[in-house]
């Protein structure tokens, strides 16, 4: 009686088809990387800010401002800022007609900007100061990065 043995050559064939197929359906690599670059903004005219843009900035020697009115206390002693923001917030939304439990339309959105000399700490301080008044979102701003 003779033993028996497996013919592997259909086995070998079906391997063969199979490796065929996965060469033809892998992608081929992308010999180049073609991108749009956007181009320079025109800046013939000065950008206008919105009226309703809160910028609390933070000026370099840890003093406080909201937009262009200064004297609202310094890093450290950031409840001037807080109450102002307040007001504002307060003015915005008897301006508006609407009560606190509102439909949410009244803007409440501030920026923080800050030199890059100021230590995170500080920003940090600041950040509380503006959730403390209730501001919502709160986004930094940052310019002229080079």
């Amino acid at each position: 009686m003779s033993k028996p043995e497996i013919n592997v050559t259909p086995l070998i064939d079906v391997l063969l088809v199979l490796l065929i197929i996965f060469m033809v359906v892998t992608p081929i690599k992308p010999s180049a990387f073609k991108a749009k670059v956007p181009a320079e903004p025109n800046r013939t005219k000065p950008i206008e800010n919105d009226p309703h843009t809160l910028v609390v900035v933070v000026e370099k020697d840890g003093s406080l401002r909201i937009n262009s009115e200064y004297g609202l206390g310094t890093v450290n002693d950031s409840q001037k800022t807080t109450d102002r923001l307040k007001q504002i917030f307060a003015a915005r939304l008897a301006n508006y007609g609407l009560s606190s439990t509102g439909d949410g339309s009244v803007p409440t959105g501030v920026f923080i900007k800050a030199p890059p000399e100021i230590d995170y700490g500080s920003v940090a301080k600041v950040v509380d100061a503006v959730k403390m008044s209730g501001a919502e979102p709160i986004a930094l701003q940052i310019d002229d990065l080079n």
